[in-house]
């Protein structure tokens, strides 16, 4: 693993303003990623965490506090460098797969390629082989409403890694899944893991934050624990 960080947070806060209320999401999060590292955040609902993984994947930006991504202080970017550089060092992976039923899959997992400008032959060569690095090459020509759960869950990692991201984040991605479904997820993110990829995944699934080597738990806005397992 290597000591350059993927992640660095310092001071970081968020505030959101409601009707007559100021709610204080976030208060004062300091936390680094390294390149290569699997951490879980958990906590209870309301807890901050799902506003975090916002920030870390630089869908909100923060109130205050300094946020750098592979080195780049991400404060300095406008919205359109912010973007770019998110489609090309992030991948997400959301609970609800967030397909598009009228693709198939390999045409679902080229979308951020397109928006990237890449070719088409290369779309589809980069698709293909991330189909085929989740398991499912046989099932490209498919529709979502063809494939499993489980299947659909595999194609939207498919498209989360088709860039070669430096980070895949997870909003609990078997949240939607069966006991078995979600344990095979696991085994998937574990192995994107354990080739050297760095992930972090919002759950409340204890297989999901017993697997990582590394679980934040957040309360009420702050990091309450951040613990490491033992090798």
């Amino acid at each position: 693993m290597s000591a350059a960080p993927v992640i660095e947070l310092k001071g970081i806060h968020k505030h959101y303003a409601t009707t007559g209320d100021d709610v204080h999401a976030l208060r004062g999060i300091d936390m680094t990623i390294a390149r290569g590292e699997f951490a879980a955040i958990v906590g209870p609902s309301g807890s901050g965490k799902t506003t975090l993984l916002e920030i870390l994947g630089c869908l909100s930006r923060p109130s205050a506090g300094t946020y750098r991504l592979q080195g780049t202080p991400l404060d300095e970017l406008g919205e359109e460098p912010l973007a770019r550089l998110r489609g090309r060092e992030i991948g997400f992976i959301f609970q609800a797969f967030n397909l598009l039923p009228r693709l198939n899959l390999h045409e679902n997992v080229q979308l951020p390629l397109l928006y990237q400008g890449v070719s088409r032959p290369e779309r589809r060569a980069r698709a293909l082989d991330a189909l085929a690095r989740v398991g499912l090459a046989h099932r490209a020509e498919h529709r979502p409403s063809q494939v499993s759960g489980g299947e659909r869950q595999r194609t939207a990692i498919a498209r989360a890694l088709v860039t070669h991201p430096s980070l895949l984040l997870g909003d609990e991605p078997t949240g939607n899944l069966d006991t078995e479904t979600g344990r095979e997820i696991l085994e998937l993110l574990a192995g994107i893991h354990e080739a050297g990829g760095t992930v972090v995944l919002v759950t409340h699934d204890v297989a999901i934050a017993g697997r990582a080597a590394r679980r934040v738990r957040m309360r009420d806005g702050q990091i309450e624990s951040d613990e490491r397992a033992r090798a």
